[in-house]
């Protein structure tokens, strides 16, 4: 292995090489914590909570959203430690803080554990334990199932592993209401039919780095064709679940206004994809990741006027 400039220094120097002990600033945990998936957790979340039946609770909303953004945390931390491994193998990941070594494993464990036991109790004490249960559920769905069981053996882990990702609003609504009903349901179905098509239309553009790591993504395994005829499919299946959420009260025509305007862009860049899946080959990842791009946006428009609509209804 080559010896880096700054460790050549040490040498000539006698000084300690700064590289042989990383620092572990707040960044390399805050990172640790994966705050951009936290942020959808939390953001999600406050919209099924508010969303639900009952008076608003400010307090009670502050505790449920800080138990979720833990929980939220401990699964992006648990993830971290446990893909380590294939992390420092693909470019996307290759420079986050355990493959960096600025974590140490055994660090990002900890405070994954950590983080799982005290956002499920303080959810519990804060809340309820419908809500903590439902936690629980996320966590055990993104972790023992999705990340150490299915992302390394079978295609559809995306489409088991991202009832973890829809599981939030269903915590807010549970926490502000003590109960599941239909309208949560409608709110879980949403993202979870989202998912999919989110993440397919990325690792159509990633595939190289999961053969690398021997990840079985849909592109990788079915190729091309298959994978934009199940982005197609699960677009359509998704701009129907879209009007499930008009069984919650106070849910109205303003959602229902972005929600068409956001379906007919969606479905039609799914489709400009699917009429490349013979096509030339960047033609078709510039398509994918423009979907892909897009559905970030989707999702949050249609989370966005459902909050502008919980928050009219008063």
């Amino acid at each position: 292995m080559g010896t880096s400039r700054v460790g050549v220094r040490a040498i000539a120097t006698g000084e300690p090489a700064a590289e042989a002990r990383p620092s572990r600033s707040v960044m390399d945990h805050l990172v640790l914590l994966k705050p951009r998936v936290m942020s959808l957790v939390v953001f999600t979340g406050a919209v099924g909570y508010l969303l639900a039946p009952g008076p608003l609770d400010g307090l009670k909303l502050l505790a449920t959203l800080s138990a979720m953004a833990a929980g939220a945390g401990a699964c992006g931390a648990l993830n971290m430690w446990w893909d380590a491994d294939i992390d420092a193998r693909m470019a996307r990941t290759a420079m986050r803080p355990i493959p960096r070594g600025s974590v140490p494993p055994h660090e990002a464990l900890a405070i994954g554990v950590l983080l799982s036991v005290v956002s499920v109790i303080a959810l519990g004490l804060r809340a309820n334990w419908l809500a903590a249960s439902l936690l629980v559920l996320t966590i055990a769905v993104y972790i023992p199932l999705y990340s150490m069981t299915l992302k390394r053996r079978t295609p559809l882990n995306i489409v088991i592993g991202g009832a973890a990702g829809a599981l939030p609003p269903m915590i807010g609504w549970a926490a502000a209401s003590g109960s599941m009903t239909l309208g949560s349901v409608a709110l879980f179905l949403l993202i979870f039919l989202w998912t999919p098509p989110h993440f397919w239309a990325l690792a159509i553009c990633r595939t190289t780095d999961y053969e690398r790591v021997g990840v079985p993504m849909l592109p990788n395994v079915a190729g091309p064709v298959e994978t934009c005829r199940q982005i197609l499919l699960y677009s359509v299946a998704l701009a129907a679940s879209t009007y499930g959420p008009l069984v919650i009260p106070g849910v109205g025509p303003l959602y229902v206004a972005v929600a068409t305007a956001c379906n007919a862009v969606f479905l039609w860049r799914a489709l400009a994809l699917y009429r490349l899946r013979l096509g030339d080959e960047s033609v078709r990842r510039k398509a994918a990741m423009a979907l892909f791009r897009f559905s970030i946006l989707y999702m949050f428009l249609l989370f966005a006027t459902l909050l502008a609509e919980a928050l009219l209804r008063g």
